[in-house]
């Protein structure tokens, strides 16, 4: 669907061609920060731009895992269109008012979550202010927000896949293949209090082979912005369409790692079992981090999933006894164990706040997903989603709190509910979603413990694989592990000292390393491992000052996509 000032058409239409065509000049923008801090524009601290410290590791204070990713629809709508473009990303509200005021563009396109609707609204009046010529076109999901074209000044607002609208919009031809823009997965990686190194190669590349969910839960944001249940959008098919498009950024990013980006990749088990054909046919060695359910999960087999190069699954798994069809007849727990088993890390989802979720209840709810004991564990809140199942649930059920109760920039999941829960009152939910987080950390300890713990088990179990494409693989991944990650897990010995029960699990996976990898390791332990315990003391002492991250700016031109410029 596409909704616009003037009414709502399917996502198909387009009002008109540009005038210009591909000659309009366009400037695609992400929404203006700083971002971890509260302001007028519904910037909130407890809801930063990282995923990661935001959502899965937000309370493992520097050993929390930090870093950024960058506006991926964006990088792929312009890499996708032969107007000239610029992308803006993660400009500062000065930096967005130098673009437009010392640039001409014809089409602005802003693309942003619901949470930053005030920072849309402020940049389309800036737009009209010294643009007033230039069409105002915004996407992302804060297009699900039903009144969406009465609270800000666009031309067009565009629900679900944008490459093809915006083609439609300049005259070309929508349904040409789609190019892939070379992005690294994230930057500006951080833990234990140092940067983490980012030479070429060693970040993941980003592969978005579909968009969408087909299997439609009723709170998913992103199966209702492309379609809801039963629908999806494929840019590569086809297992040969993918593996040409991961061999071209293999080549032009010196990588052997992808993150793919795609809601249930395996469940297209034709393309994934052809991606496995040609990449054991090409001696590929490359490692995938993927999202899946787990009734996908336990229909490959072991072989296939690690001749796959699956290394990391980001899996659902909402909460004990929940009725969602991608958890049906999974023993999650035994599913999670044998993964790891083969070096699998697992980075389990657990929801907070269910329909039968009571008070009473939720001691018994957090530890059945802490005794998952994944290497990460995302939290979240029960969220109505504005577009999704769940929000027109319950607006017609009079169950949502108003925009006084609970304003857009709270609904982001790591709060407060933004509807009226029948069992949980005056916010206690956000009190039992950090309980969620403290215990996993505590029972479990630092998610970086557990990363070394897994890869160790799946170094055991493949270093002598008869396939010398399966044991290249397991070297490259554990190539850190006896210096590094040896003094990581030191520091974090030392760190937990105090609580015998991680810190003997600590010191189990340190022994089991040393064992591995010997003298190197023996020594790496103690003398990194004392550096880092000082970096570890001056992170915590930043944090606990209220010291954040911010992401600097990067400005991309058509020609220059894959040398990005930061520019702040």
């Amino acid at each position: 669907m596409m909704a616009t000032a003037t009414g709502v058409l399917d996502g198909s239409q387009v009002h008109s061609v540009h005038p210009l065509g591909s000659k309009a000049r366009v400037l695609l923008s992400s929404v203006f920060g700083p971002y971890a801090r509260d302001d007028e524009f519904g910037s909130r601290a407890i809801n930063p731009m990282e995923l990661y410290h935001n959502q899965v590791t937000r309370v493992q204070q520097a050993f929390s895992l930090r870093m950024f990713h960058r506006s991926w629809g964006l990088m792929l709508i312009q890499a996708n269109i032969d107007a000239p473009c610029t992308l803006l990303d993660f400009p500062t509200l000065d930096r967005f008012v130098e673009e437009i005021t010392t640039h001409r563009y014809d089409i602005v396109g802003i693309g942003s979550i619901i949470p930053n609707v005030n920072k849309v609204k402020k940049m389309c009046e800036l737009v009209r202010t010294h643009l007033p010529e230039a069409t105002i076109v915004v996407g992302g999901h804060v297009a699900g927000l039903p009144d969406l074209a009465e609270r800000i000044d666009a031309d067009h607002i565009v629900r679900g896949e944008g490459v093809r609208w915006m083609r439609r919009f300049l005259g070309e031809d929508e349904d040409r293949p789609v190019r892939h823009p070379h992005v690294v997965s994230g930057f500006g990686t951080r833990a234990l209090g140092i940067r983490l190194r980012e030479k070429r190669g060693d970040v993941a590349a980003t592969v978005i082979p579909s968009v969408g969910c087909p299997m439609g839960c009723n709170f998913c944001a992103t199966s209702s912005m492309f379609g809801g249940k039963g629908s999806f959008v494929h840019f590569y098919r086809t297992g040969d369409e993918l593996f040409e498009v991961m061999c071209e950024l293999e080549q032009a990013m010196s990588v052997r790692s992808f993150s793919v980006m795609d809601e249930n990749f395996l469940m297209y088990r034709k393309r994934a079992l052809r991606l496995l054909e040609l990449m054991s046919e090409h001696h590929k060695s490359w490692a995938l981090y993927v999202f899946s359910s787990a009734n996908v999960l336990q229909s490959y087999s072991m072989e296939q999933l690690v001749g796959l190069g699956i290394s990391w699954v980001w899996m659902g798994l909402e909460g004990e006894n929940a009725d969602y069809g991608k958890l049906r007849g999974a023993d999650t727990r035994q599913l999670v164990r044998t993964l790891q088993s083969h070096g699998i890390r697992v980075l389990g989802s657990t929801i907070i706040g269910l329909e039968d979720h009571r008070p009473e209840t939720m001691d018994a709810v957090i530890r059945h997903a802490v005794s998952h004991d994944t290497e990460f564990h995302q939290f979240m809140l029960y969220t109505a989603v504005p577009g999704t199942p769940l929000h027109a649930e319950f607006d017609a059920a009079g169950r949502l709190l108003d925009s006084e109760e609970c304003p857009d920039c709270d609904s982001h999941g790591q709060f407060r509910f933004n509807f009226r829960h029948p069992h949980f009152r005056d916010g206690e939910e956000g009190h039992f979603l950090l309980e969620a987080f403290r215990t996993d950390f505590e029972v479990n300890g630092p998610s970086i413990t557990r990363v070394v713990r897994t890869l160790l088990q799946g170094w055991k179990r493949y270093r002598d694989h008869p396939d010398s494409r399966i044991r290249e693989r397991f070297v490259w991944e554990v190539r850190d592990l006896a210096a590094s990650y040896a003094g990581a897990l030191w520091a974090a010995r030392w760190r937990f000292r105090s609580n015998p029960a991680v810190s003997e699990k600590i010191s189990g996976v340190l022994r089991d390393l040393y064992r591995e990898f010997g003298l190197k390791a023996r020594l790496a332990g103690p003398i990194v491992g004392r550096y880092l315990r000082f970096t570890l003391q001056r992170e915590e002492r930043r944090l606990r000052a209220g010291w954040t991250y911010e992401q600097p700016t990067f400005r991309e031109t058509s020609a220059v996509a894959v040398s990005p410029t930061v520019v702040t």
